[in-house]
């Protein structure tokens, strides 16, 4: 009987202590990583685990027990009980409760988010964490298995949002982030402990080798380098106990993707600092983070005044071409071009950047080969007409090769190079950058934009417009005008030629640049069209380039005479501006009105019916199917315009004319 109680009192005190484990708060910074539980004997893998700690109530307390938030704290492990080692390694856990994570320690999220980081964002709801700094994952048999070289802890602290217990809100799946293992369903080891093993699947099995198996050498063995539409390299050239002298070369591998003024950012994690730069410059000067902080503390003999910067989270601009044989902070190869970075297919000497800087280090870093690359790299640029990027985090591979200096047959290896893949992305419901007006001499109305072509501002101010409303014909005068100075025009040119008028009126495009495609001549043997580019952004756009799809008239293209034009594969047509008039300058008042005034280009584009036998330019065959402005694919109009034979002369006058003189005031200004 005695035994009984003690039995019974065991279980009640083991109750209370998990009742309390519910009730404690989180700490406001991640845990201490905490030891992995036992492998499974049967794991000759990865082993994945998630240890959820505790939760807490936390204001503001609501009806709905489901929608109740809570404080949380968790632990995730990566052991390596394999083989092979583990490059790179990063982590997949399916958050099940609208998680929000406020801190992460023994990794960073894949993606470079930052925190608070809600993980519903994600597609699926998986979160990728990437180990930093210990990125590798040695095996067991080359470390006699040793834990601190074959496992990595992540510590997450954040905020969820369920019913109270006792149930524990786990995560509903876990897995690796590598195509060459493959995670079976998780299992739950306790109450609060989820757990899987990942194992290579048949076909890495069959490519591992026993070198992989026993490698402890970082040297060597390196991942394959990556590929993506834009490529980070960070290579370190010099290395001393305190600091380190590092190249970062951006590489353009976009078909059609561009950057104007980029800008480049990332985030350090070990207390680093930019003591100096050559090829290209912080957008703030600011020691204060220096003298302040911990450097101030270490290094009490540095002279901070000659500090570049002490941002955790620096912005780096390029530098202006007036810069390049500045041999204080230029004579970079690839720098000082303010920021332009094109695609290959337009031009491969100008598809790099790179610069030079000088990183010094903190305690417990001070050895030369005790080298971290920066995490978090973001990338872009200052016109809306550029697209989105998303990088991943650094992964060390082989070091870089370069030529030597003083000629000799002979390449110079980088001390240790990171590579960062970025790739060019597309969030959900994004709108295009860009827009297409359709015109043609043989009606006197303007197609315009789409309603919201670019997308609505969510907070409208001023008299209300219709965001679903079709888009009104406007006269040929009206392409040249603001839209928010439009309604005038639009609304007499509704009258004159008895169109409905929407009530509300339709919103703007919200464009950056709209795109005029006018049909000018129609022969037996041959037709024309105009093409004009307006450039509605606050940013001044440098070597812009244009492609326009060809369903049907592709074959008959001749030439454009006032872009450079060449045929790419089947239907495209890529344009750039010719030397010396390839600058589409931003929107301005130069011209003394009382709006702003587009910059503007044109180029007529002819055609020949030799190669395109039964095409019919009036019925549609003239008009592009779709248009791309550097690199963005832009909005289409809904309609084309139809034939009346009434107004062919009227249009062909007007609207030329006021293209022509458009164009012809712009080339003016230029010179």
């Amino acid at each position: 009987m005695a035994g009984c109680i003690v039995v019974v009192f065991g279980v009640l005190v083991l109750v209370a202590e998990m009742a309390a484990a519910q009730g404690q708060v989180p700490s406001p910074t991640p845990a201490a990583a905490a030891a992995a539980p036992a492998p499974t004997p049967d794991c000759n893998g990865i082993l994945l685990t998630y240890n959820f700690e505790g939760r807490a109530k936390i204001r503001p307390y609501v009806a709905d027990r489901n929608k109740q938030p809570y404080s949380f704290r968790a632990n995730a492990t990566v052991l390596n009980s394999g083989t092979r080692p583990l490059k790179s390694w990063a982590m997949l856990v399916t958050f099940g409760y609208g998680e929000i994570l406020v801190g992460v320690d023994g990794a960073v999220l894949t993606g470079g988010g930052e925190m608070p980081y809600n993980t519903t964002q994600d597609a699926g709801n998986a979160t990728s964490f990437s180990g930093y700094p210990q990125t590798d994952l040695l095996t067991p048999i080359a470390t006699a298995g040793d834990i601190s070289q074959i496992q990595a802890s992540v510590g997450i602290v954040g905020t969820l949002f369920a019913g109270p217990g006792p149930f524990v809100p786990l995560p509903t799946a876990l897995s690796l982030d590598d195509p060459a293992y493959r995670c079976p369903q998780e299992t739950n080891v306790s109450s609060g402990v989820l757990s899987t093993c990942c194992v290579l699947t048949p076909e890495a099995e069959a490519n591992a080798t026993v070198i992989d198996a026993n490698a402890t050498d970082p040297t060597k063995n390196f991942l394959p380098r990556g590929t993506g539409d834009l490529v980070i390299t960070y290579d370190v050239l010099q290395a001393y106990p305190s600091s380190y002298l590092a190249l970062v070369t951006l590489d353009n591998n976009a078909k059609l993707g561009r950057l104007d003024n980029w800008r480049l950012s990332w985030e350090w994690r070990r207390g680093e600092f930019i003591y100096s730069m050559k090829g290209a410059y912080p957008s703030e000067k600011d020691t204060t983070g220096c003298i302040y902080g911990a450097a101030g503390q270490y290094y009490q003999s540095l002279d901070f005044s000659q500090v570049l910067n002490c941002d955790k989270k620096p912005v780096i601009l390029d530098l202006p071409l007036s810069r390049y044989n500045d041999t204080q902070i230029g004579k970079i190869d690839h720098c000082c071009r303010n920021g332009t970075i094109l695609p290959k297919s337009m031009d491969e000497t100008q598809s790099k950047s790179a610069f030079q800087m000088q990183v010094f280090k903190m305690p417990p870093d001070l050895n030369r080969t005790k080298l971290f690359p920066p995490a978090n790299f973001k990338i872009a640029g200052a016109s809306s007409l550029n697209p989105d990027y998303t990088c991943g985090q650094p992964v060390p591979v082989s070091p870089t090769e370069f030529p030597d200096p003083s000629g000799l047959d002979s390449t110079t290896l980088a001390i240790a190079t990171w590579q960062v893949v970025c790739n060019i992305t597309t969030s959900k419901g994004a709108k295009p950058k860009c827009c297409v007006t359709f015109s043609a001499y043989y009606n006197d109305s303007v197609i315009p934009c789409n309603t919201c072509a670019c997308g609505c501002p969510s907070n409208q101010r001023g008299p209300t417009c219709s965001t679903t409303a079709q888009s009104m014909l406007l006269p040929p005068e009206a392409l040249l005008v603001p839209f928010d100075n439009r309604t005038q025009k639009a609304l007499a040119w509704a009258e004159l030629k008895h169109y409905n008028v929407p009530k509300p009126m339709p919103c703007g495009d919200y464009c950056g640049v709209s795109i005029n495609w006018h049909i000018s001549t129609d022969y037996n043997k041959g037709w024309s069209a105009r093409m004009t580019l307006f450039n509605w952004d606050n940013v001044d756009l440098a070597n812009w380039f244009a492609a326009i799809v060809m369903d049907k008239a592709y074959d008959g293209f001749e030439k454009a005479y006032s872009f450079n034009s060449t045929s790419v594969g089947k239907n495209t047509i890529f344009m750039q501006g010719l030397e010396g008039l390839n600058y589409l300058v931003k929107q301005t008042n130069m011209s003394g009105s009382d709006y702003l005034v587009p910059g503007k280009q044109q180029s007529v584009l002819s055609f020949t019916k030799k190669l395109t036998p039964g095409i019919n330019v009036v019925a549609g065959d003239g008009f592009p199917s779709k248009v791309f402005f550097n690199g963005d694919e832009c909005a289409m109009p809904q309609r084309i315009p139809m034939s009346n034979s009434g107004f062919r002369t009227h249009l062909s006058s007007v609207l030329s004319l006021v293209l022509v003189l458009a164009a012809s005031a712009f080339v003016l200004l230029q010179q």
